[in-house]
């Protein structure tokens, strides 16, 4: 990613009131962005949002993505030369008791926006973010890579694989090379594994449960501790997302495609590991318990491949697990010591940056040695 790609951009960002999209909003703040955003009022008490006061160098539209008109004038108002679509019910257990919601949000949603977007002006590079459980998932050890089966047997990972699908009708359909010497829209979509960081109360989520029952010094209720996941921080995917719509705005129709973003394969472990390494940077003894009753399916076994995104955008993981957490536990205890968390995020922003130069100054010394 080029930071100065950035400056003066016209940027348009869906769900940046959500924890993944109000770090995006931040960072492209950070950049020099002209960043418009449109979402529903944020999801939870507290949130990112507000704790880190992100509604400051931007323009904020709070909307509901399935309300077409609205979307669309929204979009056209903003004149984004540059989208990214990030507004979703994100939530596995929240999609089995209100399956409707979900398929709306995340199907028509993705249909309105790339409806609108077709009857825009201006734009050069959209971005589609599903999930990494958009795949037909058969729990075996392989690491699924962007050519596998799209599936989902939950209304949340079926809905995001249908979103996948939409993205490809309307890339095919409306959008293809001849079109794209015509209107010049290139259109990809990205799919990360789950996502840590400081800000993130979603209920049912892993990591938001275990600070808060740290916070109280109680166990934490885990529903299934042997369940493996690609942890990585938030900000590994979000500079993909950023490398991904960079590349798209400059080279067009050769990036228009599907892109995992997700951790090395050191970086996948246990719930019950997550709960045990967080206890213990955290001060204190892992206290945990399983939660009684019956729980919705989810699946067990979660790894991507991300080797193209590697190969042809340069991308990789920068922070090990450790570091994610590390910063995660920062930011929280922070936020209980009533710190500045705008500051504190973007310091982050800022560490997360210089540790990529690092790494890509480091790789160009040993490529000459």
């Amino acid at each position: 990613m080029n930071p100065e790609f950035w400056y003066g951009k016209r940027v348009f960002l869906t769900g940046h009131t959500g924890f993944k999209g109000s770090w995006l909003s931040l960072w492209l703040q950070s950049l020099g962005a002209e960043l418009t955003g449109f979402a529903l009022n944020p999801p939870t008490q507290p949130n990112l949002f507000e704790a880190a006061s992100v509604s400051q160098g931007m323009h904020s539209v709070f909307g509901d993505i399935r309300d077409f008109s609205t979307l669309q004038s929204a979009l056209q108002n903003a004149c984004p030369e540059i989208v990214i679509h990030m507004a979703a019910q994100p939530l596995v257990r929240y999609s089995y008791l209100h399956p409707v919601e979900t398929y709306e949000t995340n199907v028509m949603g993705a249909v309105h926006l790339l409806e609108a977007i077709r009857q825009t002006k201006g734009i050069k590079s959209v971005l589609i973010v599903t999930s990494d459980k958009c795949y037909e998932n058969n729990e075996s050890t392989d690491h699924f890579c962007e050519d596998d089966a799209l599936g989902g047997c939950d209304p949340y990972s079926n809905s995001k694989s249908c979103a996948e699908l939409v993205t490809s009708a309307y890339r095919s359909s409306f959008f293809t090379p001849h079109c794209n010497e015509e209107n010049g829209i290139a259109i990809a979509s990205a799919r990360a594994g789950n996502v840590i960081g400081g800000g993130d109360w979603a209920k049912d989520r892993l990591i938001p449960d275990i600070i808060n029952s740290f916070l109280v010094n109680k166990p934490v209720l885990i529903r299934n501790p042997y369940a493996v996941r690609p942890w990585q921080h938030v900000l590994e995917p979000l500079e993909g997302y950023l490398n991904l719509s960079e590349n798209l705005y400059n080279n067009g129709s050769a990036f228009a495609e599907a892109w995992n973003f997700g951790p090395t394969y050191k970086n996948t472990y246990s719930v019950q590991w997550i709960v045990e390494k967080m206890a213990s940077i955290w001060g204190g003894e892992a206290l945990w318990q399983l939660e009684a009753g019956d729980h919705p399916y989810e699946a067990n076994l979660l790894n991507l491949d991300s080797t193209k995104a590697q190969n042809r955008l340069d991308w990789k993981p920068r922070w090990n697990l450790e570091k994610a957490l590390d910063v995660t536990i920062l930011w929280h205890k922070a936020h209980s010591m009533g710190e500045d968390m705008r500051a504190i995020a973007m310091s982050q922003i800022q560490d997360f940056t210089w540790s990529n130069l690092q790494s890509h100054l480091e790789a160009n010394i040993n490529d000459r040695c």
